[in-house]
């Protein structure tokens, strides 16, 4: 069987890792997410976003995608995930909790994913961006989630959770593992209209969503009794 357009081509071996990790990764982050302690703030933003039949374009940092794969299920959303080995287990655990997947990033196969992403939210599909993936620098907006906005017409929804007690991972993203039975904290910001085809306006809108999710995190550090 060919790999899906946009994936590099995976070993046999390969093939049946992913299938391995995925196989225990979806219960263990399925039975994690269910015991969360959820206190929510800024949701009907989604809800009005939801009534008005407009597919939002999710955006959030990369250090926080455990929690969030579980708070968002079952909702449709489309998100990009790396064309390696890496994004084809990803794929497969989250596609189990209703997720779709357009294989690229933004340095590699990107304009074919952003295209996907294109066609689904054409179709009424929300997406979804780690906006300072795959590589960095951590909590630095990257342009993606704007370019889809503008040729969307879409709007962008940025959000942050933060959950405590938790582990933290040694890595560029500070990656995020809440502990079993933790307090989690979802902050979902207002909205942020898609720019209009220019440059400046698109970079503008890139650095209002950073400040956003800035915002977002304090909001939901503050919620966790904890300074930022």
């Amino acid at each position: 069987m060919s790999p899906p357009a946009g994936t590099t081509r995976l070993t046999r071996s390969q093939r049946a890792q992913a299938a391995a990790i995925a196989a225990a990764g979806y219960p263990t982050v399925a039975l994690l997410g269910r015991s969360l302690r959820w206190t929510v703030r800024g949701y009907e933003h989604y809800e009005a976003l939801e009534r008005a039949g407009q597919p939002p374009i999710f955006a959030f940092w990369h250090g926080r995608i455990l929690a969030a794969t579980y708070f968002w299920r079952r909702r449709g959303i489309v998100v990009m995930t790396s064309a390696n080995f890496d994004g084809e287990w990803i794929a497969r655990i989250i596609e189990r909790f209703g997720y779709g997947t357009a294989r690229g990033s933004t340095s590699r196969d990107g304009r074919r994913a952003l295209a996907q992403l294109r066609r689904d939210m054409q179709a009424g599909r929300p997406a979804a961006f780690t906006v300072d993936g795959p590589r960095g620098p951590a909590r630095s907006v990257q342009p993606g989630a704007v370019w889809l906005a503008r040729l969307t017409g879409q709007p962008i929804l940025p959000f942050h959770i933060e959950a405590s007690p938790c582990w933290t991972v040694r890595s560029w993203d500070r990656a995020q593992v809440p502990k079993p039975f933790a307090r989690a904290a979802i902050v979902v910001g207002q909205p942020i209209p898609a720019p209009p085809a220019s440059e400046e306006r698109i970079e503008t809108t890139r650095l209002e969503l950073e400040r956003a999710l800035h915002g977002a995190a304090r909001r939901a550090l503050a919620l966790m009794g904890r300074d930022a």
